[in-house]
C-alpha cells in the first residue's frame, strides 16, 4: 500500500464515520474530505472545485427544478382526482399510490414525485380513515422504486453512468435501467400491496405547522369567469372540487343581489361566491374551478418572483380594527391585497371589502416581497410562521408536463445529451414563468449538489490513487471462491449494506469504481457490476436516513426506526433475489 493509497483509505474511513456519527451534517462531511483530500495531495489543488462543474450536479439540479414545477402544477392530483371514489380500501389506497408514484418517479426525480403525492396519500387517509402509517411508507418505497427505471430518476443512476464513461467510454442511456428497474417496480408493488398490514396502524405523525396553526374557517371571495367550467353548475359541484373542508355560503349577482346557495341555484358568469374552508381546499376550488380571487392583481398570480402571500393576526391596536378593507384602501395605501379572512367562532357572509375587521382576525395578504414587512408593521398585522400557501398563485397546469415530454424524447432519440436537456427544460420553465425563480431556489436540494460537487473529486482520487484496485483485490479473494453471479450479489449486497451509512450517492462513487475494479480482476464485464451498484444504492428500504424520501415521511408518517425493517427487510431480500437474475439476464457477465 503505497502512501497515497494510505491517505485515500483514511479519508474515506473517516468519512464514513462521520456520517453514522451524523452530528455534522453530510454536506460538511463531503467539504471535510474534499478540504483533507488536497491536503494530503491525492486531489490538486486546481482540480479541487471541478466535481461543481460536473454535469452530475447539472443533471441533479435540473430534475429537482422540473420535480417542483410538475409538482406545483397540481396535475397529478387531477389525474388521480377520478380514483378517489373508488379507493375505499387501504390496499386500493396502497395499490394506486404505489403505482402513481413509480410511474412519476420514472420522469423524474424520486423526491419530486413523492413531495407531489404525499398530499394526495394525506387528503385519501382523512377522507376514508386510513391511518397515514398505513401509506407514506410504502409510497416512500414505491418511489425509490420508480426511480430505478431511468437515469433521471435517482442520483445513482446518473452517477453510474458518469462512471461508465469514464470507464469503457459511453455512458448509460436513459432507458438503460429499465428492464431491470421495471422488473424490481412491478414485483415490489405486489410486494408492498400483499404486506402493507406490517406497517403498525395506531400511529400519529407529528404535528405539522399547518395542523398547529389549524385555521379551517377561512373565507374567500371568488369570482366565476365566463370559462369556467363551473357556469350552470349547483354548490354541491363548487364544494367537491375542494376535497376537504369547504362551504359555499353565499353567491353574490349583479354586484348587490345575494343569494343563498341551493339545490336549485345555477351559477352564472360573473357570480361571486363567499367559499369558507381551508387555504388548501379553497387553492383546490381556485384552481379546478378556473376562479378568480376577486380583487387580486391580473398579473400578481404568475409573478411569483417579486409578489407574495402571507397570514397574519390583526392585533388589538392595528390600524384595522373596525375599518373596512374599501375603507382603508389597502391596496391604495399599503400596497397589498386581501384575499381571505378567518374569524373564531363566526361565519363571515358578506363581501370582503365591506367586512369590518375586529382584533383576533386572520388574513391572507398578498403583496410584493418588499412591501409586505413595512405593510404589515404600518397595519399592526403579526405576521404568522410562514407556511406554503398556493392561495393567490396561479398554475400552469399542462406546461411542465409538456416541457418534460420535450425533454425526454430529445433525449430518447439522442438529439441531446441528458444534461443539456433538462438544463434546457428548467429554463424554459423559468422563462415562462412556470416555475418562479424564489420557487426554483428553494427547491434546489443545495446540500445534495455540494455533497456531489465536494465527493466526485474524492472518488476520482480513490481509483486513481489505487486504492479502488486495493479494495478490489480484497474483495476478488472474497468473490474468487464464489461464481460470477455470487460475485454479482456480493456488490449488489455490500451497496445496501453502505448507504444508510454513507448516503446513496456517495456510496455510488466510492463504490462504482470499485465494483469496474473487481469485474476486471474477476474477467468479467463492468456493466453488470455497475448496475449492481445503482441497484444497491438506491433501494435503501431498512433505514429512515439511508435516502430523504425515507427521511421525509417519517415524521409524518409516526415512523420509529424499526417500522423501516418492517416492511423493509421482505423488499430488500426481493431486491436481491430479483436483481440478480434480471442484471445477468439483461447485461450478460461475459
Amino acid at each position: 500500500m503505497t502512501l497515497h493509497q494510505g491517505f485515500a483509505f483514511a479519508i474515506v474511513i473517516a468519512m464514513m464515520a462521520l456520517f453514522v456519527w451524523g452530528r455534522l451534517r453530510y454536506d460538511v462531511v463531503a467539504m471535510l474530505a474534499l478540504f483533507a483530500s488536497v491536503a494530503a495531495g491525492i486531489v490538486p489543488a486546481e482540480d479541487a472545485f471541478s466535481g461543481f462543474g460536473d454535469e452530475v450536479v447539472i443533471i441533479v439540479a435540473a430534475a429537482l427544478l422540473v420535480s417542483a414545477a410538475v409538482a406545483k402544477s397540481g396535475v397529478t392530483e387531477r389525474l388521480m382526482q377520478p380514483l378517489a371514489p373508488y379507493l375505499r380500501t387501504t390496499r386500493s389506497q396502497v395499490f394506486v399510490l404505489v403505482l402513481a408514484v413509480i410511474v412519476l418517479s420514472t420522469f423524474i426525480k424520486n423526491v419530486g414525485a413523492l413531495a407531489i403525492l404525499m398530499p394526495v396519500a394525506f387528503q385519501i387517509a382523512k377522507r376514508t380513515g386510513t391511518p397515514p402509517s398505513r401509506l407514506l411508507m410504502p409510497l416512500s418505497f414505491g418511489s425509490l422504486m420508480g426511480g430505478l427505471i431511468t437515469m433521471v430518476g435517482t442520483s445513482p443512476n446518473i452517477i453510474v453512468s458518469r462512471v461508465r464513461e469514464e470507464i469503457v467510454g459511453q455512458p448509460f442511456q436513459l432507458f438503460d435501467y429499465a428492464p431491470v428497474g421495471l422488473g424490481i417496480a412491478a414485483l415490489g408493488l405486489v410486494c408492498i400491496t400483499l404486506t402493507y398490514r406490517l406497517l403498525p396502524a395506531d400511529r400519529r405523525g407529528g404535528a405539522s405547522l399547518d395542523a398547529a396553526i389549524n385555521i379551517e374557517n377561512y373565507v374567500a371571495e371568488l369570482r366565476v369567469p365566463p370559462d369556467s367550467p363551473l357556469v350552470g353548475s349547483v354548490a354541491r359541484d363548487v364544494t367537491a372540487l375542494a376535497e376537504g373542508p369547504a362551504t359555499l355560503t353565499t353567491v353574490v349577482r349583479e354586484r348587490f343581489r345575494r343569494y343563498k346557495p341551493t339545490p336549485m341555484l345555477r351559477l352564472q358568469a360573473g357570480d361571486v361566491l363567499l367559499l369558507e374552508g381551508e387555504p388548501e381546499a379553497l387553492e383546490r376550488v381556485v384552481a379546478r374551478g378556473g376562479l378568480e380571487l376577486a380583487g387580486q392583481d391580473a398579473g400578481a398570480a404568475a409573478d411569483g418572483d417579486t409578489v407574495g402571500t402571507i397570514e397574519g393576526v390583526v392585533t388589538a391596536d392595528s390600524a384595522l380594527v373596525g375599518e373596512t378593507p374599501a375603507h382603508i384602501d389597502l391596496r391604495g395605501r399599503y400596497q397589498v391585497t386581501l384575499l381571505a379572512i378567518s374569524r373564531s367562532g363566526q361565519r363571515i357572509t358578506q363581501r370582503l371589502r365591506s367586512v369590518r375587521f375586529q382584533a383576533g382576525d386572520v388574513v391572507v395578504l398578498q403583496g410584493r416581497f418588499d412591501v409586505l414587512p413595512d405593510s404589515l408593521t404600518a397595519l399592526g398585522i403579526l405576521p404568522l410562521a410562514e407556511r406554503d400557501l398556493a392561495l393567490g398563485r396561479g398554475r400552469r397546469r399542462w406546461l411542465p408536463i409538456l416541457v418534460l415530454a420535450l425533454a425526454m424524447g430529445a433525449v430518447a432519440v439522442k438529439l441531446a445529451p441528458v444534461a443539456f436537456a433538462f438544463f434546457g427544460a428548467a429554463l424554459a420553465l423559468l422563462l415562462t414563468r412556470t416555475l418562479s425563480l424564489r420557487d426554483a431556489y428553494e427547491s434546489v436540494e443545495w446540500p445534495i449538489l455540494i455533497l456531489l460537487g465536494a465527493l466526485i473529486p474524492v472518488s476520482e482520487a480513490v481509483r486513481t490513487t489505487g486504492a479502488t484496485d486495493l479494495i478490489a483485490g480484497w474483495l476478488s479473494v472474497a468473490a474468487g471462491a464464489l461464481p460470477p453471479m455470487g460475485a454479482l450479489c456480493l456488490i449488489l449486497v455490500v451497496a445496501m449494506a453502505v448507504t444508510p451509512f454513507l448516503n446513496n450517492a456517495a456510496t455510488v462513487l466510492v463504490m462504482a469504481p470499485v465494483a469496474a475494479s473487481l469485474a476486471g480482476k474477476l474477467g468479467l464485464a463492468p456493466d453488470p457490476f455497475l448496475m449492481a451498484v445503482a441497484l444497491g444504492a438506491a433501494c435503501d428500504f431498512l433505514t429512515p436516513f439511508g435516502h430523504q424520501c425515507n427521511t421525509l415521511v417519517m415524521g409524518p408518517g409516526g415512523y420509529r426506526f424499526g417500522d423501516y425493517c418492517k416492511l423493509g427487510m421482505p423488499l430488500s431480500i426481493l431486491v436481491v433475489v430479483a436483481g440478480i437474475p434480471l442484471i445477468a439476464l439483461v447485461w450478460p457477465l461475459g
